[in-house]
């Protein structure tokens, strides 16, 4: 949000002094120009914003000036600690505390109550339901690893399961899509590489520092090439799966077929990752075109089919695992 962006560039300048022009582009990710721009406003709003050129030079508030507390409305302190509560599962508690203390002590007392409310009408929380729980710890060592340019190293579990040892530089966390990841410098790939937490195995943060070489921003919009690699495949779902199904694709690609079913227009990449996408949905889900999609889920399905072809389980280290269920029978029970 650009009110975010000019509230974040007003607490920098209030607590760094003099930052560049081009600092502060890559620190918010936007253009020089629109960092002018946003100076711009800033002095419109009353706060006065000086341009020092030269060596050393760049963007300060005048030293006399003293931040007025209205000039922060109620929407934009609400804004603020907004987005500064929602951090609150994710980052520790005496770091966020110590940075809404200073934001509330921007907050008339005749406003507080107004703002609360705002504030407390959207809620947003990134802690998984379940899963990885070593996310939250990871975040900190990471964040910690990233201030002190010390290094980090970990297993990494790639496509297709492979896992390989990395020691990486950190220089950014990342929150993309839900996940978290972070972004380095990978000396075994001797390239910047974007790692996602949750593939993240027996993280240590090492002695070692390093000198931070200059960062090449990681490339996390994909539109452009999944639109040139993305297709269209026909499906036939139940109704009882359509609200799953509404996370991939709009109502409008929704057909209505009889009074149980719905014939839609699902986006599709030809990889392992959609072919799941699809199997997801069982048996209340069938591919209809087009006929290479529609084989490739076919042949998937009757490999998982094989597996359960066999009276019992597969051996397990040379021995077959009991039947749980047939035990419970035995004895009167369920399993």
């Amino acid at each position: 949000m650009k009110v975010d962006r000019l509230v974040g560039i007003i607490m920098t300048l209030l607590n760094r002094g003099r930052v560049g022009a081009g600092e502060l582009a890559e620190m918010f990710e936007v253009s020089s120009r629109t960092i002018y721009r946003d100076i711009d406003e800033i002095n419109m709003a009353g706060i006065p914003v000086r341009s020092l050129s030269g060596v050393g030079g760049g963007f300060e508030i005048m030293p006399e000036y003293k931040v007025d507390k209205s000039v922060f409305s109620t929407g934009d302190l609400s804004a603020i600690l907004t987005g500064l509560s929602q951090l609150s599962n994710m980052v520790e508690e005496g770091e966020l505390a110590n940075v809404l203390a200073k934001v509330r002590s921007f907050v008339p007392a005749d406003r507080a109550r107004d703002i609360e409310i705002k504030a407390s009408r959207i809620h947003v929380d990134l802690s998984p339901w379940t899963g990885n729980q070593n996310i939250r710890p990871y975040l900190q060592r990471i964040k910690t690893a990233i201030e002190g340019h010390r290094l980090l190293s970990f297993e990494y579990i790639a496509h297709h399961g492979n896992k390989t040892g990395r020691r990486v530089e950190p220089y950014q966390l990342v929150l993309k899509g839900g996940h978290w990841y972070f972004y380095g410098y990978c000396r075994g790939r001797k390239d910047h590489r974007l790692f996602r937490l949750s593939r993240m195995l027996n993280l240590e943060m090492e002695g070692e520092t390093f000198l931070p070489r200059e960062l090449q921003k990681p490339v996390l919009e994909f539109e452009e090439l999944l639109e040139r690699a993305r297709t269209e495949v026909k499906i036939r779902i139940h109704r009882s799966v359509l609200d799953r199904v509404l996370e991939f694709c709009d109502y409008d690609h929704f057909l209505p077929d009889g009074d149980q079913h719905y014939i839609v227009d699902f986006p599709f990449v030809e990889n392992e990752y959609y072919y799941d996408i699809l199997l997801s949905f069982g048996d209340k889900c069938e591919c209809l075109s087009p006929p290479s999609v529609r084989t490739g889920m076919r042949e998937r399905i009757e490999g998982i089919a094989a597996i359960y072809r066999e009276e019992g389980p597969r051996p397990v280290g040379g021995e077959l695992l009991p039947d749980k269920g047939a035990e419970g029978q035995k004895d009167g029970r369920r399993s």
